[in-house]
């Protein structure tokens, strides 16, 4: 079955926060929607093996921040690429907590919707979680994250536990084939270094050989080390 169909269907970018006990936790996530308006419920899906799932399951709670365009790379590999399980995500990040306790990034969020959780819809590698909404709010101005800008602008990647995760495209194998310069992948986020973009926000001018990047840069997405990347 071809599924190119599929790639028009359109997302948003947010930030779901959990919270259990003083443990707290934020994930990026793309399927975001609401689905009644009376009384107002919204939906959120998430993957199985997401700390954020066990959060979400064991307290029916969870806050959903709308990211705005002026989100980077780094903040969001912080939420997209880290695991909640051995970082600690808000450790260093600006946050306030909505009524139900969950965290709300400080920056690059424009608007919250708090979720009281009132029903599960298993669907087999993920869970649909339908939440009345308790409280919601305007936290800044600004034009809110669509998935297609992540990709088509910031250059992001889809990790696999993402809906819409998919395996490389034919343009894309395509292009790695007439591609002459040596690009360099991520093994832990996806992240692709591209010689002829380079890594300007990271201090590395276009045109730089991966070999020539010095030794402290790190993956813009997800912070790892040159030594965590292999050759594309």
């Amino acid at each position: 079955m071809d599924i190119t169909p599929l790639f028009t269907i359109t997302y948003g970018l947010y930030v779901v926060g959990s919270r259990s006990g003083d443990k707290l936790n934020g994930q990026i996530a793309n399927t975001v929607f609401q689905v009644t308006a009376d009384p107002v419920k919204v939906a959120v899906s998430i993957n199985k093996t997401e700390l954020t799932h066990e959060l979400i399951s064991r307290t029916g709670k969870c806050c959903i921040g709308v990211l705005s365009e002026e989100a980077d790379m780094a903040f969001i590999g912080n939420f997209g690429f880290k695991s909640g399980r051995e970082v600690d995500k808000f450790a260093s990040m600006p946050y306030t907590l909505a009524p139900s306790g969950c965290p709300i990034p400080g920056v690059n969020i424009l608007a919250y919707i708090d979720l009281d959780i009132c029903k599960n819809i298993d669907v087999d590698t993920h869970t649909v979680f339908i939440g009345e909404v308790k409280d919601c709010g305007i936290t800044g101005e600004g034009t809110p994250m669509t998935y297609s800008y992540y990709r088509e602008v910031l250059c992001g990647k889809t990790p696999p536990t993402a809906p819409s995760y998919r395996s490389e495209s034919y343009k894309e194998q395509k292009q790695k084939e007439e591609s002459t310069m040596k690009k360099y992948v991520c093994n832990i986020c996806g992240y692709v270094y591209d010689p002829e973009i380079g890594d300007p926000d990271g201090g590395i001018e276009p045109g730089t050989a991966f070999e020539d990047i010095p030794d402290g840069w790190v993956c813009p997405v997800c912070g790892v080390g040159k030594d965590q990347f292999s050759e594309q």
